[in-house]
């Protein structure tokens, strides 16, 4: 689908992220299908300390050292950099990644009269780290109050905070969800094993999984790294599940597909920590349909409706290490049952895939 374009420049979009652009598959995908449909798109982020060296894509990359690399003084400097920075470059739409880049998107964008969008990755006032504390969540509140209704077009990752951006604030939300490009699984290996990709951070249920590998014959493998790393690795050396559990650390996109396709079963867990998680839709649920794996999933409102359409996982109720245990048995030890899901996902591919969704994206900015 190629986006109408009646200028003899190809339209510039920026759109700005807070993380180092290696790993960000979402923003990577999108950027690729803007670029495909006739945008020059630009893609900022910040350079870490230890970030690996940028990979060469379809779209510009930009990465902005800061001398403060977390906290409230992190934050105003790089929101400082960002607005410096698109005060003296031309573009013709600015696209916020989440809430801690859309003050400069606003401002800067009001300044020069341009569009402004905001792409909510997450529901971020409302994300674990942030709502347990009570005056940074107001304040991430007020933010989202204020400049959220005044945005162009706002987009998000899943049905559920769609809707409940658009009842709290009377506007219409876009949804673009984290699926993968299609992909033929050709695995090779006869090693069975459970696979967890993602963030090690708190909430995660991957305490609660190690806990469950106790009874469990049959290995884990951990891709990922996170801020609970150290502790999930003493875990591992106190129960004596080395023989069972293999942290595999950040792997790139296809070593982690290797990982993935060869898996006997994938895991995506995730304590009901507020209404980010609860409402949340990983792209992990969406990698392992690409695999054509079954997976055990959280029996949130998002898992729940996909999977009334294919069942392609077993849902848990919380994250107690005898739910985990039980859905993992079941299907290692009921063939039909994991035949019957396994089956399902190869159905399930072929319509949540970024081929079929790519076309929610280029929606948004055709009505720009």
């Amino acid at each position: 689908m190629k986006v109408k374009n009646t200028s003899n420049l190809p339209k510039k979009i920026v759109c700005m992220v807070i993380n180092d652009l290696t790993s960000d598959q979402r923003m990577h995908r999108i950027c690729d299908t803007l670029i495909q449909s006739g945008f020059d798109v630009i893609l900022i982020g910040r350079q870490l300390p230890n970030s690996a060296p940028l990979v060469e894509r379809s779209f510009q990359q930009i990465r902005m050292k800061c001398y403060w690399n977390k906290g409230f003084l992190f934050y105003t400097e790089y929101n400082i950099r960002l607005m410096i920075w698109l005060l003296f470059h031309r573009f013709d739409i600015v696209n916020a990644i989440d809430l801690d880049t859309i003050i400069p998107a606003y401002i800067v964008g009001k300044i020069k009269n341009v569009k402004k969008v905001y792409d909510a990755h997450e529901w971020f006032p409302y994300c674990p780290e942030i709502i347990e504390r009570p005056k940074v969540h107001q304040f991430w509140l007020k933010i989202e109050s204020f400049f959220l209704p005044r945005m162009d077009s706002v987009y998000t990752v899943s049905q559920s905070i769609a809707d409940e951006l658009s009842s709290k604030y009377l506007c219409q939300i876009g949804l673009v969800r984290n699926m993968p490009f299609s992909k033929e699984s050709h695995p090779h290996s006869d090693e069975k094993y459970i696979l967890y990709q993602g963030a090690l951070n708190v909430g995660r249920g991957i305490a609660e999984l190690i806990d469950a590998m106790k009874e469990l014959d049959i290995t884990l493998y951990i891709a990922g790294r996170g801020d609970i790393e150290d502790q999930l690795k003493e875990k591992v050396n106190f129960l004596h599940l080395h023989h069972k559990v293999r942290f595999l650390g950040n792997l790139d996109p296809e070593q982690l597909w290797i990982y993935t396709e060869n898996a006997y079963l994938g895991v995506n867990l995730l304590e009901n920590k507020g209404l980010n998680y609860y409402y949340s839709l990983a792209n992990k649920f969406f990698d392992y349909i690409q695999a054509e794996i079954p997976q055990i999933t959280m029996n949130f409102p998002e898992y729940a409706h996909l999977n009334a359409q294919y069942e392609v996982a077993i849902l848990i109720d919380n994250l107690n290490p005898s739910f985990i245990y039980e859905a993992i048995h079941t299907l290692l030890s009921d063939s039909k049952k994991y035949d019957n899901l396994k089956e399902n996902t190869m159905k399930a591919k072929k319509l949540w895939n970024w081929e079929n969704e790519k076309s929610n994206l280029l929606n948004i900015y055709e009505q720009l």
